[in-house]
């Protein structure tokens, strides 16, 4: 009997071209999404500030049109996450077999909802303890001055990459299903898990305090563990 994976075969140039065309249609909806954040983007700005609570600081003679376009691409990504999800889907699904297809169907929502749960949960929670902390330290010596150029990137950077951190249970529970990986493995690989989720709360925070790293790295950790339930759940 002939597997439905074999049967749409094709050769190795035809999946270089789906997949170019899979990056040129995920440029097209993020430049369309960006010029639509363009309009609201000092609305977004003075939600992003809120937190702080004070007008920003600017040095460079283009920093702050720098950091408003910046705003207007990231909040651009946020808007398109959907149909890159989607793209991405169509681009991995004909060589799923019927019965793993089901499954898909709920990515694309699935990962919609996580990834804003995600960002919800960075800005209700992580934002306002990493910036009271941040801009508390020490105040008898330090006086709080934030430039734009540090702060946006700060915030923006720790909001999408918690939402994209959230997307992981649904990852692992899909691949779980497709027999890739076994809650086993995945428990075996714990060590690595921590080790990796203290390199990325390093990337997302620029800062070296140990107090914003463990505020990252402990919703990471807890995504890993959950994703180990999921996976067993997915057997």
């Amino acid at each position: 009997m002939s597997d439905s994976r074999n049967d749409k075969t094709m050769p190795i140039m035809e999946h270089l071209r789906e997949l170019r065309n899979v990056f040129i249609k995920c440029a097209i909806v993020l430049a369309i999404t960006s010029l639509i954040s363009l309009a609201f983007t000092t609305q977004i700005l003075h939600f992003l500030i809120a937190p702080y609570g004070s007008i920003l600081e600017t040095i460079d003679p283009t920093e702050n049109v720098t950091t408003y376009f910046r705003v207007a691409l990231v909040s651009g990504a946020v808007l398109a996450m959907p149909f890159l999800v989607y793209f991405i889907w169509s681009f991995i699904a004909p060589g799923l077999q019927a019965k793993e297809k089901r499954y898909v169907r709920f990515i694309v929502p699935g990962a919609t909802f996580l990834f804003l749960l995600g960002v919800a949960f960075a800005w209700a929670i992580m934002l306002p303890a990493a910036i009271g902390f941040l801009s508390g330290f020490q105040p008898e010596i330090f006086k709080t001055s934030w430039r734009a150029s540090a702060y946006i990137p700060f915030v923006t950077s720790l909001m999408f990459w918690i939402g994209v951190a959230f997307e992981l249970p649904l990852i692992v529970f899909f691949l779980a299903k497709l027999k890739i990986v076994t809650a086993k493995q995945l428990l075996g690989w714990w060590r690595f898990a921590v080790v990796g989720a203290a390199v990325v709360a390093a990337l997302i925070t620029p800062t070296v305090d140990p107090f914003n790293m463990m505020l990252v790295m402990g919703p990471l950790i807890f995504l890993y563990f959950f994703s180990i339930l999921l996976a067993k759940l997915a057997r």
